[in-house]
């Protein structure tokens, strides 16, 4: 399907490995220009034909940098992918250390901030302007000994649903992805540290992981970034303000 992407100015954070990496290669088969950042070298390195940059996006000065010189780069942005995430502590709230507390809330809600206050005049410049965030199921259920992690993600929705209200009247459609159990290293350290925490197998830990998801098996990267060149697309064009679980019908996390 020729989702008409081809020329689209795309800028996707964290860009260098897993779903980001995806997303990345997805629009750039589209025939999309895109440039990605994100603070791992060594995967960073790995990446081939795509512009890349180091950027910490929690550090709001570097971001700025970034995306004024990815903008003008390009000439102008029709969609940002704000992907940059982390897992956060695994911890009981009294035990919670506060500067996991701080980091976790940093790269992934208010890295969206810092990247979208500096790329909102490029995209109402545009013909087909979006932002993608990134959420989480976790930021549509509880998330017991993730507090920080599901705090996180339960604010890129509201601050998805408060920008597609404030942008929408300018062509900007704003929508986030709230990803499930996604298959790859990320979410085999998110089990393993909880499988240590609970003092239970990896395999006990996993099975109760799926115990309340209703297609038992993993979402893979590709079928995110799927979503994502669809919302970019015209065909997306009156999608807005959408908190879009890809999760395999997840009732809560366990």
């Amino acid at each position: 399907m020729d989702l008409g992407l081809n020329g689209h100015r795309v800028i996707v954070t964290a860009g260098a490995s897993g779903i980001g990496r995806a997303i990345a290669e997805g629009f750039r088969a589209e025939g999309a220009r895109v440039i990605i950042c994100d603070i791992d070298e060594a995967a960073l390195a790995g990446v081939v034909g795509m512009e890349s940059a180091r950027v910490d996006v929690s550090d709001r000065t570097a971001v700025a940098r970034f995306m004024d010189e990815s903008i003008a780069a390009m000439g102008g942005l029709d969609c940002l992918v704000n992907n940059a995430g982390t897992a956060g502590p695994t911890a009981a709230v009294e035990d919670m250390p506060p500067d996991g507390w701080d980091d976790t809330l940093a790269v992934c809600l208010t890295s969206q901030f810092n990247t979208t206050r500096c790329s909102v005049e490029a995209l109402k410049a545009s013909r087909n302007g979006s932002i993608i965030n990134l959420s989480s199921l976790a930021g549509r259920v509880g998330f017991a000994m993730r507090t920080p992690y599901a705090a996180a993600k339960w604010g890129v929705v509201g601050f998805t649903k408060s920008l597609a209200l404030e942008l929408g009247p300018s062509g900007v459609r704003v929508n986030a992805i709230l990803p499930g159990l996604v298959a790859g290293d990320r979410q085999r350290r998110v089990l393993e540290a909880k499988a240590q925490r609970l003092g239970q197998s990896y395999a006990e830990t996993e099975a109760q992981a799926f115990s309340h998801v209703s297609i038992k098996e993993y979402v893979t990267p590709e079928q995110i970034a799927d979503q994502c060149l669809f919302l970019a697309s015209e065909r997306g064009r009156t999608i807005s303000g959408q908190a879009i679980s890809i999760c395999g019908d997840t009732q809560r996390l366990a």
